[in-house]
């Protein structure tokens, strides 16, 4: 019976390590394998990554060009039509219930409802806006930031079709 007591490392997992310093024979004595003298002989001694012994560096001669979106991209998460039937008849579904719902987490989470699925119950849902496939919407960097539920066309559609509705703003 395994016991915290008679716990051992899978075989071959672990290796012993190497006595260094202990004398001619065993191939690691005096120097300890590091040759003689130099940087890399010394406690610590190893150039940072990137160095190039004096030389300006690869990374710092290249030209910095091009521009990363990585600031301001907006993630959405994708909850199905068919995922909002785990909620109560006429409920009014905002991003604070889909986070209580356990969808999506986050104090910042965005959510885009897509048509996937069936939908049965009868639901309210507060939206941002009804996105259209292949259309930019017209809107501010704030206005963007703001949304946090956005329902596709072919949800919004089945939404309907429930019995429910979507109210923008």
């Amino acid at each position: 019976m395994n016991e915290l007591s008679n716990l051992k490392p899978a075989p071959g997992s672990t290796k012993t390590s190497r006595r260094k310093g202990r004398g001619r024979a065993s191939g690691n004595g005096k120097t300890c394998g590091k040759g003689q003298k130099g940087q890399k002989s010394r406690s610590g001694g190893k150039p940072p990554v990137g160095f190039e012994g004096g030389q300006m560096p690869l990374q710092r001669r290249l030209p910095k060009r091009g521009f990363s979106n990585y600031g301001h991209k907006l993630e959405y998460t994708a909850v199905n039509v068919s995922q909002l039937n785990r909620f109560e008849a006429g409920e009014t579904i905002d991003i604070d219930a889909i986070k209580r719902a356990g969808l999506v987490t986050g104090h910042d989470a965005r959510v885009k409802i897509t048509g996937s699925g069936e939908l049965t119950t009868k639901l309210v849902v507060q939206a941002s806006r009804i996105a259209e496939k292949g259309a930019r919407p017209e809107r501010t960097k704030f206005a963007r930031r703001s949304e946090f539920v956005v329902v596709s066309k072919s949800a919004a559609a089945k939404i309907a079709a429930a019995g429910g509705e979507v109210r923008v703003g």
